[in-house]
């Protein structure tokens, strides 16, 4: 440990060999005055498959702080030296991995995944060696170990990841490095290396590849090589562990005749094992004899001719399905960086070139390779979250050879590499394939089954894994051994499935946030439909444009599925609405809103398509409909209130004028008040409406007008009821002027005027004048009403909708504004003129009856002059002028003299 003035670093010494795997946390911090004693060796335990993942660890503290040649005075050993050297905290924090976990079963053994690297690197020595580019270091490399130290541990990320081999070049730099990407310390490597080339010693003509490793590394490494006993017994397990899972438990080929032989061979390992417990000369001796009579059953084993290959030209070790793809994973983890694992190591092309030359020791085609490299850049993709790993797993993922594009031994090959595995559904057979591009497709499935959530953050990442998940689903559909059970669901299908997943799972987020939300102002559907119409503008910008490339109509789906899912929450109150409650004010206007932008994406998607066959599809919230009835509802209580008033208003009238400016009766500004107010509510309603409401709105303003039209003219008598019997003397008809010589006393004017002034209510010149002046403020103000509500319900409907509608509705609506008042200004009109002539007559035959009737014609003839008349008439004329609006004065005046010479004709 490092004591100095940082107290946030700790350089902890460990021997891996017997500790397990690396620390997953940093140290707790300890004062300086406590010293550390020397930990002891703790009890080894198996790593779990997924430590792979994290096993490479780094050095990561916040400062980097020299280091001192007193700092590694207690590291003169070469293996404690090297073992710090590849010990490392971890820059990161990784992501889950268990989907991606391979399906191939566990070891018999219990070979844990340290075993497999370390073996790995012993394969890729021993491959090396066969061209001839393994040598043994020189122990002088110890005396430039501590400035390597200090580099190792003090470096940063952005420098080169194998800043001790910088100087090194060819074969020898690149093993170096591997060395250090797969954290082997020095020790190991020199005693393995001379291990083999002790055991190819003597033998003239062999490879150092065709070796049987394990065996041969037994055979020439003793005991006295380690210095400690318990990393020699785990070293040994090791050994003895590869040979049992490569020619008994996972063997390339067939026993055949040799499968007899197999008890041997276990009970053999078992005692070279237990030769360690007996005493050292007896357990020597023990141990020779075992691994003597091991090589005479193993070699045959091990050399025996597969997939095309002579015997004792291949050995057949680590070959067999699946140790060989397990070893071969080891080695294509070296090439991330060790210090950032989101990041490929610069020698990247260099490490796959010499990983090439294992391919024949381990069984590895270009297909497995391809298929393997894929499988680990996208783990490491899973655990980095770097976009650029992820690219590079497609890249590998597309180099995979289609079977057509494979050569009939690899096709054989592949067929025949299957294991079985339990899952879920019970214990079944999986391909190499299968195994190893199923975790992928199930990861991918899974992220993009719900990608609303998964990638939120951005749609680059999400463009890349559904590449992936397409390549990978053809890559196993291809399998025509495998039942696959998507095999008639097509990419578009595929895609459908990952829009339903995600847009329910993000609907059901959606709903139970507004179910948890404390909004008292809203109510919970309608807050839902904001959400549902913001989550489809996410979708329609952000994740339509990727699904879009492989389904045309990826967001009519999207759009199509929330528009049922949020439908079937609204219907239950839909169907309960009933009155115009503030509930219903609240939700049937999102629901309409919803609605509508939903119809816009579908038909913005369909790019001339036919929009009616998707529209069809829908089921309709038949938010207008209901709204309308409910609406309806409301509109004939407000009328009744109207007519009411109107009634109410005109009991209360006296017709005075309500000042000199404004010369109509109080009554119809009332009514005007009221309707304006009704109008203003209907308006004020933000339920969706149709052109049938507002019809509706505009049938009953224009009754409650005829009736107040209606009320004024019943108060009035009869034109006729105002003109007396005409005077005898101007019948000029022979019956009629009989009947007056007869019986004249039955014309006497005067009888008639009595009984008409008892039985009729009469009214005044200045009432009726108030009541012509008030009907034509009424049709006056009835045109800016009507254009006032045109232009309220212009701005209600929106464009989209008008424009939809644009067949139907524009239609009734030009021909509902040229008659929408039409019954009102015919019955004011009438009204109007009936008042009038009434006036006109009531003032010559009523008003100025003793003039006219009793003076002009009574006297004798020399008497009965104008005159007499001309004066009272002008009376009666400024009275009226200075009562009568301007546009109607000529009007009522035309009346009067109509009336004075209808009473010419009279006498």
């Amino acid at each position: 440990m490092n004591s100095g003035d940082s107290a946030g670093e700790f350089f902890l010494v460990t021997n891996p060999e017997f500790s397990g795997s690396p620390p997953r946390r940093a140290p707790p911090p300890i004062p300086d005055s406590i010293s550390m004693p020397t930990p002891s060796a703790p009890v080894f335990a198996p790593s779990p498959v997924v430590s792979t993942v994290s096993r490479s660890e780094s050095f990561d503290s916040t400062q980097v702080q020299e280091l001192t040649v007193d700092d590694i005075e207690d590291f003169e050993d070469d293996d404690d030296l090297e073992e710090v050297n590849s010990l490392k905290i971890s820059r990161r924090n990784p992501n889950d991995v268990g989907d991606l976990m391979l399906k191939l079963p566990s070891f018999a053994t219990g070979i844990t995944d340290d075993d497999l690297r370390e073996t790995a690197y012993e394969i890729l020595l021993a491959c090396a060696g066969a061209s001839g580019g393994l040598i043994v270091p020189s122990r002088e490399k110890k005396k430039d170990k501590r400035s390597k130290l200090m580099k190792k541990l003090g470096r940063s990320k952005n420098e080169n990841i194998v800043a001790q081999s910088q100087n090194a070049s060819g074969l020898v730099g690149l093993l170096e490095t591997m060395r250090v990407q797969m954290e082997i310390s020095e020790a190991m490597d020199i005693r393995t290396r001379q291990g083999l080339l002790n055991a190819l010693s003597g033998k003239v003509g062999k490879r150092m590849d065709t070796l049987l490793i394990p065996l041969e590394l037994l055979c020439c490494i003793s005991r006295t090589e380690f210095s400690d006993k318990k990393a020699y017994i785990r070293w040994q397990k090791r050994q003895l562990n590869m040979l049992a899972e490569g020619l008994v438990n996972h063997p390339a080929v067939g026993f055949g005749e040799s499968g007899r032989k197999t008890s041997e061979f276990r009970i053999l390992l078992a005692k070279v094992e237990e030769s360690e417990a007996f005493p050292p000369s007896t357990g020597e001796v023990q141990r020779t004899e075992s691994l003597k009579s091991l090589r005479d059953i193993a070699l045959p084993l091990a050399e025996r001719p597969a997939r095309g290959d002579l015997t004792g030209e291949v050995c057949h070790w680590a070959d067999g399905y699946h140790l060989n793809v397990g070893l071969y994973e080891k080695l294509l983890v070296s090439v991330f960086d060790v210090l950032d694992e989101g990041k490929l190591t610069e020698e990247v092309e260099e490490i796959l070139e010499l990983l090439k030359s294992t391919w024949r020791v381990l069984g590895i085609t270009e297909t497995i390779h391809y298929t393997c490299y894929a499988w680990i850049l996208f783990r490491q993709y899973v655990i980095t979250s770097e976009q650029g790993i992820l690219r590079h797993a497609i890249d590998q993922l597309k180099k995979i050879p289609l079977k057509e594009q494979r050569g009939p031994q690899e096709r054989l090959h592949l067929k025949s590499l299957h294991v079985r595995v339990d899952g879920e559904e019970g214990s079944r057979d999986v391909s190499f394939l299968q195994s190893f591009l199923s975790p992928i497709q199930k990861w991918a499935d899974k992220q993009l089954g719900d990608y609303h959530l998964n990638f939120a953050e951005g749609s680059m990442v999400m463009e890349d894994i559904v590449t992936v998940a397409m390549i990978v689903r053809r890559l196993l559909l291809e399998e025509s051994d495998i039942p696959v059970q998507s095999s008639t669901v097509s990419d578009r299908d595929q895609i459908e499935l990952y829009i339903s997943s995600s847009v329910k799972n993000s609907f059901a987020r959606i709903l139970q946030a507004v179910d948890k939300s404390d909004t008292m102002d809203e109510h919970p559907l309608a807050l839902l439909a904001e959400e549902v119409k913001k989550l489809l503008k996410k979708d329609s910008t952000m994740f339509m444009p990727i699904l879009c490339r492989r389904h045309p109509h990826a967001t009519i789906v999207s759009a199509s599925l929330l528009h049922k899912f949020y439908g079937n929450k609204l219907k239950p109150f839909v169907d309960s609405a009933e009155h115009l409650t503030e509930d219903v004010v609240s939700v049937f206007p999102a629901a309409d809103n919803l609605e509508q932008y939903i119809l816009d994406l579908i038909k913005s998607a369909c790019e001339g398509e036919n929009v009616e066959i998707h529209f069809r599809k829908l089921n309709p919230y038949q938010i207008e409909s209901v709204s309308g009835t409910v609406v309806m509802r409301w509109i004939n209580s407000q009328l009744g209130r109207i007519v009411g008033w109107v009634e109410r208003t005109l009991q209360q009238e006296r017709w005075d004028p309500i000042s000199p400016q404004q010369r109509h009766g109080s009554s119809i500004v009332e009514v005007y008040r009221i309707v304006e107010e009704t109008v203003d509510q209907f308006f004020g309603i933000k339920v969706p409406m149709r052109l049938t409401e507002l019809n509706a709105l505009f049938r009953g303003i224009d009754n409650a007008f005829q009736v107040y039209a209606n009320h004024i003219v019943d108060n009035l008598a009869s034109k006729d009821d105002l003109i007396p019997p005409l005077p005898v003397l101007t019948r000029y008809r022979r019956e009629a002027g009989i009947k007056a010589f007869v019986k004249k006393e039955l014309f006497d004017s005067r009888l008639p005027d009595q009984r008409r002034s008892i039985n009729i209510n009469v009214l005044t010149t200045p009432t009726l004048c108030v009541q012509l002046n008030t009907l034509y403020y009424a049709i006056n103000q009835l045109n800016k009403l009507e254009d006032s509500i045109w232009e309220h319900w212009t701005r209600k409907m929106p464009i989209e909708k008008i424009y939809i509608r644009k067949s139907m509705d524009d239609k009734s609506k030009c021909s509902t504004q040229k008659g929408t008042f039409d019954g009102s200004r015919k019955d004011i009109n009438a009204a109007i003129d009936r008042i009038r002539e009434f006036t006109g007559t009531k003032i010559i035959f009523w008003d100025l009856r003793e003039p006219f009737i009793e003076n002009l014609y009574k006297p004798s003839v020399s008497q009965s002059r104008l005159e007499t008349v001309i004066e009272p008439l002008d009376v009666e004329l400024n009275q009226l002028c200075d009562i009568i609006v301007e546009p109607l004065r000529d009007r009522v005046v035309t009346s009067l003299l109509q009336a004075s010479l209808a009473y010419s004709g009279f006498c």
